[in-house]
């Protein structure tokens, strides 16, 4: 017997990191790739996929200064920037025989749908995959703080932070060798102790709308299984 799912409807952030593999900026076929086949495979347990996708391989806020841009514009282009990585996965899970659709907070013209959450929650409902891009619409939110708004608006049972590492550490794993994971954080113990998961404001709206959160190394074998399936994995954040 196949595995599983415990949750019926996930919604699942992506970084635009993910899509660049080993390169230093833009997206890279192979990582796109495996990124599409970890995706189908959720698809076939029938799980109901909302997905918010970032843009930071194409263009991050924080090189706003660099370029001497005010944080408006930066963040109008960010927001595009996870408009092609939306198009991009779309594609690339077309390819793979999924059934996506790709809805934009802000208007695109023709080429991409704008966010309607009636339209959304009746595509989650037909086992369509919906591609949210464009953030939340608005300059200095995050594309977590779009991924906790999205959730929280399809109801999601959770929403899955796909990152590098496996986990929330009490410092960087990837600089410190005695980095300590957490298994289970409070969404009160983020806040206050700061913690890397999210930002502030998509932890304090997936707490007030009671959605557990779990932050997962997306490229490892079998993490996406494991959680969706088995819960297990990274860090969980709930409860107080």
């Amino acid at each position: 017997m196949g595995a599983k799912s415990a949750y019926q409807r996930i919604l699942l952030k992506l970084s635009g990191e993910a899509l660049m593999g080993d390169q230093k900026f833009g997206v890279n076929q192979q990582a796109c790739q495996k990124l599409a086949d970890n995706i189908k495979e959720l698809d076939q347990l029938g799980v109901q996929l909302g997905i918010v996708v970032g843009g930071g391989n194409i263009f991050r806020g924080d090189q706003a200064k660099s370029f001497g841009f005010d944080r408006t514009p930066a963040d109008h282009v960010g927001m595009l920037s996870t408009a092609i990585n939306g198009l991009l996965l779309s594609q690339m899970l077309a390819e793979k025989g999924c059934k996506t659709r790709v809805m934009s907070a802000v208007n695109l013209g023709g080429f991409v749908e704008i966010y309607n959450w009636k339209q959304a929650n009746l595509y989650l409902q037909k086992g369509v995959i919906v591609l949210f891009v464009g953030g939340t619409g608005n300059p200095y939110f995050t594309t977590d703080t779009a991924a906790a708004m999205r959730a929280s608006e399809i109801h999601a049972d959770i929403l899955l932070k796909a990152t590098k590492v496996d986990g929330v550490f009490d410092k960087d794993p990837e600089k410190s060798t005695d980095a300590i994971k957490y298994e289970k954080l409070s969404y009160a113990d983020v806040l206050s102790q700061n913690l890397k998961v999210m930002d502030a404001t998509a932890v304090a709206l997936c707490r007030e709308n009671q959605i557990p959160i779990r932050v997962i190394n997306f490229f490892a074998d079998q993490s996406l299984i494991n959680a969706v399936c088995h819960k297990k994995g990274g860090t969980l954040v709930e409860g107080e």
